[in-house]
């Protein structure tokens, strides 16, 4: 699982090849706490057909905000440098996650 940043988060999800994951977590956020690791599984079930990279927003607000990623946790998947489908909040539950990652897998 890539660890993203401001300065990545360009060229490693939105410039990049076919379908990525990034899961918008933040510090403090405990529903974003309780998730990652339900994340870092399907990264390694799903990391050979889609890329997975994460994103503190805490350290990088003003690039969430572009994203509009308003609310945590939120796990999203972009292709094409545009985001195509995402699960955010309540909806954010490691079996919503994992439905959204199949469809695209």
């Amino acid at each position: 699982m890539l660890e993203l940043d401001k300065d990545t988060f360009d060229g490693e999800v939105l410039q990049a090849e076919g379908k990525v994951v990034v899961d918008f977590y933040g510090d403090g956020c405990a529903p974003c706490a309780a998730l990652m690791p339900h994340v870092h599984v399907l990264a390694e079930k799903y990391g050979d057909r889609l890329k997975f990279c994460a994103l503190n927003t805490s350290k990088a607000r003003r690039l969430a905000i572009k994203e509009k990623v308003l609310g945590l946790p939120v796990i999203a998947v972009y292709e094409n440098g545009q985001m195509i489908d995402s699960r955010v909040k309540e909806e954010a539950t490691p079996e919503n996650v994992e439905a959204m990652i199949r469809q695209y897998a």
